[in-house]
């Protein structure tokens, strides 16, 4: 009786191990608030929250909410972040679930305004389309220049031919 005492108490001591572990030596996995897998800055305030979108506010500097996803989005290869005028745009280039991270570089009531987007389907179709219709609108442009080359070379073959 005693030994499945002591192998009961030593797996209660093993999964409480683990829990202190998680808990102490990860804080960031056990305490960390996150949209569509991106973390969100835990001093903020949320404005409107839906399946397809995140708008926030939070009290940090732009400097520091940049600083904040920069290092949070680091280890991800197709990440790219575009510095514009009036926001910092954060866009994720590869198959994860959301699209971009907008952090507006004007503060708002004192507070950085920060917007999560999901990819969005209407987008990912017209800008396919779009490409589509490009490669075909270029390859009549060259069909249409290289017909019209053409005909100039035979009529100055004939003329040549014809002399």
């Amino acid at each position: 009786m005693s030994l499945k005492r002591g192998l009961k108490m030593r797996k209660t001591a093993l999964y409480a191990g683990l829990l202190l572990f998680g808990v102490i030596v990860c804080p960031a996995l056990s305490t960390a608030e996150d949209f569509l897998g991106v973390p969100v800055i835990s001093e903020g305030k949320t404005l409107s929250k839906t399946k397809s979108r995140l708008e926030m506010m939070t009290p940090v500097s732009h400097d520091e909410a940049v600083g904040f996803y920069e290092k949070a989005l680091g280890d991800l290869p197709d990440i790219r972040i575009r510095d514009w005028a009036d926001a910092t745009y954060i866009e994720d280039d590869s198959n994860l679930p959301w699209h971009s991270i907008t952090i507006s570089k004007e503060k708002r009531e004192g507070m950085t305004h920060i917007v999560i987007v999901k990819d969005n389907w209407t987008w990912i179709i017209g800008t396919l389309v779009l490409r589509f219709i490009g490669v075909f609108v270029v390859l009549l442009c060259l069909f249409a220049g290289m017909s019209i080359y053409g005909s100039i070379l035979s009529r100055t073959a004939k003329e040549r031919g014809g002399k």
